[in-house]
């Protein structure tokens, strides 16, 4: 049952990468004071925050999330998307969430954004995805059981197992 709880991470995961990932390139989920989304609008709000170049910043983003998002509900390259998107979410924390504290603005108070409680809880995920991996239950976890299964194999062939 270990494996279900893996994915259950990832897919959780997934879902807010993914849609994430699909305002920053397409526009789609546009949320209050975001406008209508896509890589212009992202754009113009990384060069708000002074992320430059903003446009290719932009862009690079809004891939990272929607194809790490998607690569990771299927478990594939987990140890290598995972780190990306920490890296992504430690700048946003950063340059975005810091200065509004901890907790998320629950009461919708004007002038006051999120804080970095919601980004927080991402990375501890992202983090046991990196160290963990992806599980039994996912394309990383069937490639690592048959290279395993082909090395007892060739180790049995020899006379080693």
């Amino acid at each position: 049952m270990n494996g279900l709880g893996l994915v259950a991470l990832r897919l959780a995961l997934a879902a807010v990468f993914v849609a994430h990932g699909a305002n920053k390139l397409f526009g789609l989920w546009a949320g209050p004071g975001i406008g209508v989304g896509g890589p212009d609008v992202t754009a113009q709000f990384f060069a708000a925050i002074n992320l430059n170049p903003a446009f290719p910043l932009a862009v690079f983003v809004g891939i990272v999330e929607f194809f790490g998002g998607l690569l990771l509900a299927v478990g594939f390259l987990t140890r290598f998307v995972s780190p990306l998107l920490t890296i992504i979410m430690g700048v946003a924390i950063w340059k975005v969430h810091l200065m509004n504290g901890f907790f998320l603005n629950w009461m919708g108070t004007p002038d006051r954004g999120q804080g970095t409680e919601f980004s927080v809880v991402l990375i501890g995920a992202l983090v046991c995805l990196t160290l963990t991996g992806a599980g039994d239950w996912s394309i990383d976890g069937y490639r690592e059981s048959t290279r395993a299964s082909r090395e007892a194999g060739r180790a049995r062939l020899r006379g080693k197992y």
